[in-house]
């Protein structure tokens, strides 16, 4: 089984950035985000698999040493080979720092094959729409309807979570950072 581990955006943010994947569905343009199921949010690591148990013990330990961060997000991106659209947040040492503490605490889990959410060769992204198993004019349409609508945003990262990536997302534990 194949697992991420997900930070979430604050509940404002989080609608804001729901709704321009809900615009695209609204339009005809495409569903495959939503159908999905899962919530916007930035994934920082992917494991082949995990005890989850432990992985959910690490995850709380984790989240009480972390505080929540703010979220700046100010540009729009897109992934060419999976026709995937996003947003990304403007990260900083701190964010990098983040990500690579969780990677350290969760080390003896298996992330071969998931080296692209890796320390130092991550793409910090929001994804917003799914357009690969569309036809070629929908990732023109979304892309063109995200370039439109997008307005940047302020924000928190105030959450983190373990998911089962199946289909559609099975959310299997999230705690929230310190204040």
């Amino acid at each position: 089984m194949q697992y991420a581990i997900e930070l979430y955006y604050d509940e404002d943010t989080e609608n804001k950035l729901f709704q321009l994947s809900e615009g695209i569905a609204d339009k005809k343009i495409s569903t495959k985000f939503l159908e999905w199921k899962t919530r916007p949010h930035l994934t920082l690591a992917c494991f082949n698999d995990v005890d989850e148990l432990l992985c959910i013990e690490k995850i709380k330990k984790f989240a009480e040493s972390h505080k929540v961060m703010p979220a700046y997000i100010g540009s729009i991106g897109m992934f060419n080979d999976t026709k995937t659209i996003f947003v990304s947040p403007v990260m900083n040492s701190g964010m990098y720092q983040f990500q690579r503490e969780l990677h350290d605490s969760l080390k003896n889990f298996d992330t071969n094959g998931w080296e692209w959410y890796h320390p130092d060769h991550w793409v910090p992204h929001c994804t917003i729409a799914l357009t690969k198993e569309d036809d070629d004019e929908a990732f023109f349409q979304a892309s063109n309807y995200i370039l439109h609508e997008f307005k940047k945003m302020w924000g928190k990262f105030v959450s983190i979570g373990l998911v089962k990536i199946t289909f559609p997302v099975e959310e299997i534990f999230t705690a929230g950072l310190s204040l």
